[in-house]
């Protein structure tokens, strides 16, 4: 930890000094080479820099073996694939609900739920379609993880049970499962923390 701290000392005094001759410098003017800090000026005249810094996140040093570093960096190659892809689930489900609350009739919400769900097909199928299996997996646990709910229960709310069991068993073909569920505190411990530092842009 306290080399963490040391680097992250060593980065803010950079950011110091590339900005420490911007106090003759006009406030909006970006000086070469760094970016403007905001400033505290302390009632004794000191002057304290600010900034933000994005959080680092920090996990025990683990080792692997051979087959086990390399299913640890495909895992990291499906996750960077599929997380942007539930994170659009997420917001697209989110303003789904949103628009649905505002329509009258039973009529109205399924005739934009058709439409939304062409929408939709149109747009993503050919990037889930070049998904491999292991890819299509992390997409249905990081969906839950996003929404809260499991792929199936998306279905089912949004298109019924009969849907929602049809498309069960076509995934079942494919040794999928749409029910799964995400467990970031049990077996999907170690993919939460790669999750982690991939939206930190540590990996």
């Amino acid at each position: 930890m306290s080399k963490t701290i040391i680097i992250l000392d060593i980065l803010l005094l950079l950011n110091v000094f590339t900005i420490a001759s911007a106090q003759n410098v006009e406030k909006r003017k970006i000086p070469e080479g760094g970016a403007l800090l905001k400033i505290e000026i302390l009632p004794d005249g000191d002057t304290l820099y600010l900034a933000d810094i994005q959080a680092l996140h920090v996990f025990p040093r683990s080792s692997y073996t051979a087959t086990r570093e390399q299913f640890y960096w495909k895992t990291v190659r499906d996750v960077k694939k599929t997380l942007p892809l539930a994170k659009i689930v997420g917001e697209e489900i989110a303003k789904t609900n949103r628009i649905l609350v505002t329509l009258k009739t039973d009529k109205e919400r399924n005739e934009y739920l058709g439409v939304f769900e062409k929408q939709v097909f149109d747009r993503y199928e050919p990037v889930i379609r070049n998904m491999t299996r292991s890819q299509g997996t992390m997409l249905i646990k990081l969906i839950d993880r996003e929404c809260q709910l499991t792929s199936y229960d998306i279905i089912r709310i949004y298109k019924g049970n009969v849907t929602a069991f049809f498309w069960q068993s076509i995934a079942k073909i494919f040794r999928a499962n749409l029910k799964v569920e995400y467990d970031p505190e049990g077996e999907d411990k170690q993919l939460e923390r790669i999750i982690e530092l991939v939206e930190a842009g540590q990996l």
